[in-house]
């Protein structure tokens, strides 16, 4: 990828946890952002007054990821930005933005399982196709998985199965936008203190505990370990890595 002298990246669910960190680890790596947020604008403009304390663009953007029908006018937002922040191309796209459920497979509600489909995978994969007309030829986008679709823990079956999609459909989409010379990875963080699944991982001593007691390097995971790995996937150096599952997890469960 040739170098720009002005880069933007557009984060999915940029306003808090991994996608917060991902934000200002690209800030402080002289990238402009653009974050999505569902509902907190606060958190959102958190990270756009951040940028603009340290010289950099930035703009935030109100996106439900699985509302697919919104899709057209966020277009049509996302490319004003675009052009606020410079000539209209975006460099990078984090397809970060989702949730959690925590339920066992046979109490897994038609309702969640739905939700999960529509966030999870529907959403990313009809967003790109809006998004990566914007996108410039040499580009990157990176989908963000999880370790739990390498290894297993009971209760999160539906979720681990659709970001097994997503490892799938990243490479399909390595395939198929090579030829603009857009690379395309998944990167999947391990258990991560944050406030995701309800921040479980975060406050429950005993489950932290276990988590390191699975994990190589003998901690949980905390968001300054994914953010700068974003960074460094997205970066001209990794030009030559694409189609491929980077796993970010600490060595866990070996």
């Amino acid at each position: 990828m040739t170098e720009q002298a002005q880069r933007i990246a557009l984060i999915t669910g940029g306003s808090r946890g991994l996608g917060h960190n991902m934000a200002t680890s690209l800030i402080d790596r002289g990238v402009d952002v653009i974050v999505t947020y569902r509902e907190r604008a606060e958190s959102a403009q958190a990270v756009v007054a951040y940028a603009r304390e340290r010289g950099r663009g930035a703009a935030a953007l109100q996106l439900d990821v699985g509302d697919v029908a919104s899709f057209g006018a966020f277009a049509d937002r996302l490319r004003g930005a675009l052009l606020e922040l410079g000539d209209g191309k975006l460099d990078f796209l984090v397809n970060n933005a989702g949730h959690g459920v925590h339920a066992p497979f046979v109490e897994t509600t038609p309702e969640q399982l739905r939700g999960l489909v529509d966030v999870h995978f529907v959403g990313p994969f009809l967003l790109t196709q809006r998004v990566v007309g914007l996108m410039r030829d040499g580009g990157r986008i990176l989908n963000i998985s999880s370790g739990l679709a390498r290894f297993t823990i009971p209760g999160y079956s539906a979720y681990a199965a659709l970001k097994g999609a997503v490892e799938v459909l990243t490479r399909y989409q390595a395939k198929e936008l090579g030829g603009r010379g857009i690379t395309v990875n998944a990167l999947a963080p391990g258990a991560i203190e944050t406030d995701f699944g309800g921040g479980a991982v975060r406050d429950n001593p005993e489950l932290n505990k276990f988590v390191a007691s699975t994990t190589a390097l003998g901690r949980v995971g905390v968001p300054d370990d994914i953010g700068p790995a974003v960074a460094m996937l997205l970066a001209p150096e990794s030009r030559w890595i694409t189609g491929q599952r980077i796993e970010a997890s600490g060595g866990q469960m070996l």
